[in-house]
């Protein structure tokens, strides 16, 4: 999700707060762009008698490198047919009460005369109008790792949008939102369009317009928590964050035993006591006056903490009462996706707060923390020449912590902090990030910055030294690290409609193929942000197979709604083994490994909440341990896996949090939730 890198030593273009400070996905670019990104506190206007105009159209992809070594398997073609009739319309649902909590004061009616205002915008998930019917102010979310026109790419001013892949005549509709998403169709709708995505580089317009949307999503997420799940009887801390009766930690090991004190206290892989969740608690999001990152979603020791403003947060598992709060000297600009076996994760933020002139703080400050404690273990910068090393992604290894990007690295014991190596700088090679967990894989850029070459390392976390060295086929401008044991990564090789990958290649033990698996020019829907190392989600890998979901397709087997599919892939031969089918209306997404079990996350629809998954990876059967409750369905639904959110299930319970957020709409802006049975 980080911009395309300029040249090592290049300037940047832009002069402090022209606006140009921000990434895609709420991070702050190095960077600068010419997007003339409006402002995220300006309101969309209401439309004019023309249409809208559209997004120019996104680039096709040129050929792409020769990967015929070994071919990928051949996607298992969806279901055809025509779908069934829709059903005659939407259940009724009422209208929350007038002056209800979350809920807007209606405006004032217009005086005699006044022109005809258009009709208000139906709730979030009602189904699509016909394109150029829509209602005003009923935008699409920007959806996860999808920016648009790639840097250097000629023919459109580097920061211009393009239109999402395989969304024709559906301006703004999210990635994986169809038309029967949440409610069935109106009589008369047609079918919804393919999911799909695009590729390209960071840009600032591209975050203003998914901020402005997600504000709109809360909002209207808001007005349905208020009316359909009465906070009555619960209460809020100092943060505002909502709990249950008493709140905060009643000091009992929750439903299950074997985990720590204060958490839920079911072992990994195992099945929550109590499959119908609640939703526990939220955590209100900070008041802010522009697009801020707040990345970092981590839960151990009975405590979930959450990357916030200036800061990262720490609140209690089963009731979401804050415990901690650590300070950091500026904005986060990345956060560990792993933590250490005892329980520490780490964060990359900027040097020092933005002032209020907007200044761009360079990311340069690592630190490293508790979970259960909120203590800060160690924090590191890294000097060049009289300047610090500014870094693009942090990430934690076996007893290491790396940081990388191509003006410098970094690793550092992950206990004491003690430096133990920084890549060559005088090299033709650049690191360009970090891949952690069981192992440490670094992906390497080489030559021009025009026409690079790849390379991919495992790397010895204590020296920095390479255990093996896989050249990446030509033509292939990013890698992306999705598992470092077993190796397998991700490459876009120009076959593909987006989402930053088009191939997934698996490397044996000495740094050879082992299988290369496509993912079908869209057939599949895992996507990494397109030039991040380590940044790919809705795929998941375990000892000897790949996981990944299918694209959404009309359900066969209902009057109306969509549905798909998580495919096994084996790791030896490239090939598909099984598939558990979401069933019904629902789609379903891999998450992680929970001991020996696939997790999945079943989204919501207009009538059920989400529900976690198990899936045997043997039989591919699926288990139900969480169905969250239908009461905040269109809630839950604003935190999909496919838009820039955090998902963690941890202990039997199931956290889901947003990765960057802009000003408030309304006093129910949740930055997390939290599911579990009660």
């Amino acid at each position: 999700m980080s911009q395309p890198p300029q040249p090592p030593n290049q300037p940047s273009a832009d002069p402090p707060g022209s606006g140009n400070d921000s990434g895609s996905d709420g991070r702050p670019a190095e960077r600068g762009d010419s997007s003339g990104a409006p402002q995220p506190s300006q309101p969309p206007q209401p439309p004019q008698s023309a249409a809208p105009p559209q997004p120019s159209p996104a680039p096709q992809p040129g050929p792409g490198p020769d990967l015929s070594k070994q071919d990928g398997p051949a996607a298992p073609p969806p279901a055809g047919g025509p779908p069934p009739p829709p059903p005659a319309g939407p259940p009724p649902a009422a209208p929350p009460p007038a002056g209800s909590f979350g809920a807007p004061a209606p405006p004032p009616a217009p005086g005699y005369g006044y022109p005809q205002q258009p009709p208000p915008a139906p709730g979030y998930g009602y189904p699509q109008q016909p394109p150029g019917a829509a209602g005003y102010g009923y935008p699409g979310q920007q959806p996860y790792g999808q920016p648009g026109q790639p840097y250097g790419q000629p023919g459109q001013p580097y920061g211009q949008p393009t239109q999402p892949y395989g969304q024709p005549g559906q301006p703004g509709q999210p990635y994986g939102q169809q038309q029967y998403a949440m409610y069935p169709p109106a009589p008369g709708a047609g079918p919804g369009t393919p999911p799909g995505g695009g590729q390209g580089a960071r840009q600032r317009l591209m975050i203003i317009i998914g901020a402005v949307v997600a504000v709109a999503l809360i909002a209207v997420s808001g007005i349905w928590l208020a009316s359909g799940d009465d906070e009555g009887g619960k209460e809020k801390d100092e943060a505002g964050n909502s709990q249950p009766d008493g709140g905060g930690d009643k000091g009992g090991t929750g439903g299950g035993t074997g985990g720590p004190k204060g958490d839920a206290g079911v072992p990994a892989g195992e099945k929550p006591a109590k499959t119908d969740a609640e939703l526990l608690f939220t955590v209100q999001q900070p008041e802010v006056d522009d697009v801020v990152v707040v990345e970092g979603l981590w839960a151990a020791g009975g405590v979930v903490a959450k990357g916030s403003v200036d800061s990262v947060i720490g609140v209690t598992a089963d009731g979401g009462k804050e415990k901690w709060k650590l300070p950091l000297a500026g904005n986060i600009c990345w956060a560990s996706r792993q933590i250490s076996e005892d329980g520490k994760a780490a964060v990359l933020f900027q040097e020092k707060k933005i002032g209020g002139d907007g200044r761009y703080q360079p990311c340069t400050r690592v630190a490293v923390f508790d979970i259960a404690t909120g203590k800060k273990e160690w924090e590191k910068q890294v000097g060049s020449g009289d300047e610090k090393i500014r870094f693009d992604e942090v990430t934690i290894g076996p007893g290491v912590v790396a940081a990388g990007g191509l003006n410098g690295g970094a690793a550092w014991k992950l206990d004491s902090g003690k430096e133990l190596w920084q890549p060559d700088q005088a090299s033709e090679c650049k690191d360009s990030g970090y891949g952690g967990g069981k192992a440490l894989v670094a992906v390497r850029r080489c030559g021009s910055y025009s026409s690079p070459r790849l390379e991919v390392q495992k790397i010895d976390p204590s020296s920095g030294k390479p255990e093996f060295s896989y050249k990446v086929p030509g033509g292939v401008d990013y890698a992306h690290v999705i598992s470092t044991d077993p190796v397998v990564i991700g490459i876009d090789a120009g076959d593909t409609v987006g989402a930053g990958m088009s191939d997934v290649i698996a490397l044996d033990d000495k740094g050879a193929m082992r299988s290369r698996i496509s993912t079908g020019n869209g057939k599949y829907t895992a996507r990494c942000a397109a030039t991040d190392v380590e940044d790919c989600k809705m795929i998941v890998v375990d000892e000897d197979s790949l996981y990944m979901a299918t694209e959404e397709r009309e359900s066969q087997t209902e009057d109306y709604g969509r549905t798909n599919e998580v495919v096994a892939f084996d790791l030896d031969s490239g090939k598909p083994r099984g598939k558990a089918e979401a069933g019904g209306r629902r789609v379903m997404t891999p998450l992680q490994m929970d001991g020996d079990k696939l997790i999945a996350y079943m989204e919501p629809t207009y009538d059920m909440g989400g529900q976690i998954m198990a899936i045997d990876p043997k039989s591919m059967k699926s288990t139900v341990y969480l169905k969250n409750t239908k009461s905040t369905a269109q809630t839950e639904s604003a935190f999909r896996p496919s838009l820039n959110v955090q998902v963690v299930y941890h202990g039997g319970r199931l956290y889901l949090g947003r990765m960057m957020i802009s000003e408030r709409s309304s006093a129910d802006d949740y930055m997390m939730l939290a599911y579990g049975g009660k």
